[in-house]
This record gives C-alpha cells, sequence and structure tokens, in this order.
C-alpha cells in the first residue's frame, strides 16, 4: 500500500489527464488521495497494529470507499474488502495471491456489473487474476505477482482502441476510444507496485 501510494502520487497527472479525455478529470486527485489515507492509517500509532494481509486490505477498503470520489472508491474498495476475506494470514503463497485476485475480480464485477471488452478496470483485473492462476506452480511469489502485474498492463493498454459501454466515459461513445480507461491504468499502476514490495520482501 506505501508503495502504491508512491507510485500513483507520480502518475497522479497521467491518470487526471486520461480522465480528463473520458470521465470526470479527478481520477488521479482521487485516488492519490485516498491511498495516502491509507498509509496514515497504516502508520496510525492510535490504531491496532495490522497482523494479517486480510486486515490491511480491509483498512485499505474502508478508506478507499470514504475517501476516493466516483466508481473507483466503491470498485477499488468492493475488490479489496472481498479479498481481505481469503487473506486473513500473514503472509500470502502463490496460491494465496490466486485467492485474492479471484476474489478482487468478483468484488469488481459484481459493483460494477462490467465484462471484458467495456473499457473499464475490469480489463485489468480479469487477465491479471488468470494469469496469476497459469503461474500459481511459481515458487516465488513475486513471480505470481509479476505475472499478474504484466497481465494487468497489457490489459489496460488494450482498452485504448475500446469504446465504452460502461461508467461515464460510455457517454461518449465512440469518442471513449482511443483513450486508455483511467481505472484499468491505475489499476495497472497498484499491481506492479504489489510486484516491486514482494521483491523488497524478498531481498
Amino acid at each position: 500500500m506505501q508503495t502504491a501510494a508512491t507510485d500513483v502520487r507520480a502518475a497522479r497527472d497521467e491518470l487526471t489527464e486520461l480522465d480528463r479525455r473520458v470521465g470526470d478529470g479527478d481520477h488521479g486527485v482521487n485516488m492519490d488521495r485516498g491511498l495516502s489515507a491509507v498509509v496514515e492509517r497504516l502508520d496510525d500509532p492510535a490504531l491496532p497494529p495490522r497482523e494479517t494481509v486480510g486486515q490491511v486490505l480491509r483498512l485499505a477498503a474502508t478508506t478507499l470507499m470514504s475517501t476516493v470520489g466516483g466508481a473507483a472508491g466503491p470498485l477499488y474498495g468492493t475488490a479489496l474488502l472481498r479479498a481481505s476475506k481469503v487473506t486473513d494470514r500473514p503472509d500470502l503463497s502463490a496460491s494465496g495471491v490466486v485467492s485474492m485476485m479471484e476474489a478482487a475480480v468478483e468484488g469488481i464485477v459484481a459493483r460494477g456489473h462490467a465484462s471484458v471488452g467495456e473499457k473499464t478496470m475490469v480489463d485489468a483485473w480479469q487477465p491479471a487474476a488468470e494469469a496469476a492462476e497459469r503461474a500459481e506452480d511459481a515458487e516465488d511469489v513475486a513471480d505470481v505477482l509479476r505475472a499478474a502485474a504484466e497481465a494487468a498492463a497489457a490489459g489496460a493498454e488494450a482498452t485504448v482502441p475500446l469504446v465504452a459501454t460502461k461508467g461515464r466515459a460510455s457517454y461518449l461513445a465512440e469518442r471513449s476510444a482511443g483513450t486508455q480507461d483511467p481505472g484499468a491504468r491505475s489499476s495497472a499502476i497498484i499491481l506492479a507496485a504489489a510486484v516491486t514490495a514482494a521483491e523488497g520482501r524478498d531481498a
């Protein structure tokens, strides 16, 4: 979460510009604010320490829901809340990462009623979950996360030519083509941050 907050802050202007083209123009600012709030709560000595992955994800979920405006807060919040229910352990194995990814996708789909090809964050998360499952036999958890992150990045990039049929971008119809979906892009950034964090832990 700390790495994600740093990386999203660095990409804030990029995300805002993408959202300006197809949405409200505030995705970068909203995600920066939300993840910064998550880190503040994780570092708050007045709160009890989080001892499991699930506890961290649950705190992140509730914080994003309360601080990120638009559709992103509820979507990310639901994804992480679902993921928290299958990760109540101090560390994740490869199979634990797969379960986390699958639960997150289920949460996003349940909340947003979107599917791959509709130019939403599902276009990043669904291939990420599928890639994690294919890489489940890898010995290193970072390898599973890397497979997921690379698939998410490719999925986000693949939204560029798509015409949005869900969310605010769908109001633009054909004009939404040519711009990467900002939610898919921020998803790819966050999953890449998970790889960085895992590699740092292993080192």
